[in-house]
């Protein structure tokens, strides 16, 4: 996470909220939902206090695929630094899931990091039926396999996005945790998203309507406070992230919708 704070995706701010899972979960479930489909790409800017960084793009592909002979939604978060942040650390990222349509848990997990003079290419295969990750590293010169034990109905983190747009905010009390298990990199975690209540956020895209989500942050170096991040989703049946925010010890870092297509519904834009 060091190699790339500036860049900051809507990944990375998730993955710093990641915190050890603890206690099985439900069984493989059926999560009905109608907040996305096929062929919706959403685009956004970073911004580093004034100054652009880089800019990423969430996606689902235009037809669905099939893993061990499930339907999923491919699901694509790719992001690059731009400008003079690409002349000193030059990120090019991406991560996909592959998402069953009916629980909305990744079969299959990609990486494809490059940062800087870092690289990473892994494949995590899940088994949710006896709770267990494959793992594959794809490095040219030492590839490596292994089995991992994972919790219950576990999601990796593109996935996580995704699952969070099927939950109804209507139905819920300003101040409550939303608790989702996860696999990342080796571990396991469980993410805290503490629900906010609604807000009209400003984009290059429109005013929009939002239900505003803070995921709890450990102590760390990078962000001021367990309440330093902020994830606003629109506030209608689409639930698309059009605004993350990060309060750092070095300043704000944000990264702001400006451009959307192939959505479900109408997006909640304040006339």
């Amino acid at each position: 996470m060091n190699r790339c704070w500036l860049f900051c995706t809507p990944i990375i701010l998730l993955l710093a909220a990641a915190q050890p899972a603890s206690g099985p979960g439900d069984a493989v479930r059926s999560v009905p939902q109608s907040s996305f489909g096929r062929g919706e790409v959403i685009r956004y800017t970073v911004h580093y206090g004034l100054i652009n960084g880089g800019e990423a793009t969430v996606e689902t592909a235009g037809s669905l695929e099939r893993i061990n002979d499930r339907p999923c939604y491919k699901a694509t978060v790719s992001g690059r630094t731009t400008g003079s942040f690409d002349f000193f650390l030059r990120i090019r990222d991406q991560w996909r899931a592959y998402i069953d349509t009916t629980s909305i848990l990744p079969l299959r997990a990609q990486r494809d990091i490059a940062e800087k003079n870092y690289r990473k290419k892994e494949t995590v295969d899940f088994d949710h039926v006896h709770d267990m990750a494959e793992v594959q590293n794809h490095k040219k010169d030492n590839p490596t396999r292994k089995s991992v034990k994972v919790a219950n109905n576990s999601l990796e983190l593109v996935s996580g996005f995704y699952y969070l747009r099927t939950l109804n905010f209507d139905r819920m009390r300003v101040g409550e945790v939303i608790r989702m298990p996860g696999y990342f990199d080796g571990d396991n975690f469980m993410l805290e998203v503490t629900y906010k209540g609604r807000e009209i956020v400003e984009t290059k895209a429109g005013d929009i309507r939002t239900f505003k989500l803070v995921p709890k942050m450990p102590s760390n170096k990078l962000f001021r406070g367990e309440n330093a991040v902020s994830v606003y989703l629109s506030d209608d049946r689409n639930k698309i992230p059009v605004l993350f925010q990060a309060e750092m010890f070095v300043g704000t870092v944000k990264v702001d919708m400006v451009k959307y297509q192939g959505l479900k519904s109408r997006l909640n834009v304040v006339d």
